[in-house]
C-alpha cells in the first residue's frame, strides 16, 4: 500500500468535470475571494459555481500552511499574498515601492505551484518557448534576405 500515489478525482459534486486553474495567481485570487464572501456571511456549497473546481478553498490554505510549517514560505510571503490577494491583482515589478513584494509573490507562487500542480488543482503549466527566444527572433527580423 505505500507504492500508491494520491491522484485527485477531478469530478464535481453533480458529475461534471471539474476544472483546474489556468495559473497559481488564479487559484489564489479565487481562494481569497471565496475566503473574503465567507467572512462576510456567504455560505459556500460545494457545485454551486459555474466551472466546478478540483478542490475546496481550505485546500489552498491548507497547502499554503503546510509549505509554512516545512519553512518554505515565510510570514512575509504571507503578508504579500494576502495584502495582493484582497486587491486581486499581483505585484508589479516596474513600480519601486512593490519590488519587494514582487519578489516575495514570485518565490511564493513558484513554491506552492508544483504541489497544486501535482494535486490536479493547477493545470501544468505550458513551455511554449524556449528562454531567450526573443532575443534570437530578433535576430533574424533585422537580417535582410
Amino acid at each position: 500500500m505505500a507504492d500508491k500515489k494520491y491522484f485527485p478525482i477531478l469530478r464535481a459534486v453533480d458529475g461534471r468535470d471539474a476544472v483546474p486553474f489556468d495559473t497559481v495567481d488564479e487559484a489564489w485570487f479565487w481562494f481569497i475571494q471565496a475566503q473574503q464572501a465567507r467572512n462576510d456571511g456567504a455560505r459556500i456549497t460545494a457545485g454551486q459555481s459555474l466551472a466546478p473546481r478540483p478542490c475546496e478553498p481550505i485546500d489552498i490554505l491548507k497547502t499554503a500552511e503546510r509549505l509554512y510549517r516545512n519553512r518554505l514560505l515565510m510570514i512575509d510571503h504571507f503578508l504579500v499574498l494576502r495584502h495582493y490577494g484582497r486587491r486581486g491583482y499581483a505585484p508589479d515589478t516596474r513600480r519601486v515601492k512593490e519590488m519587494r513584494a514582487a519578489k516575495l509573490w514570485r518565490e511564493a507562487m513558484e513554491r506552492l505551484e508544483p504541489v497544486l500542480v501535482r494535486k490536479g488543482i493547477v493545470r501544468t503549466p505550458r513551455v511554449l518557448a524556449r528562454p531567450g527566444w526573443i532575443n534570437d527572433f530578433q535576430l533574424y527580423e533585422n537580417m535582410e534576405v
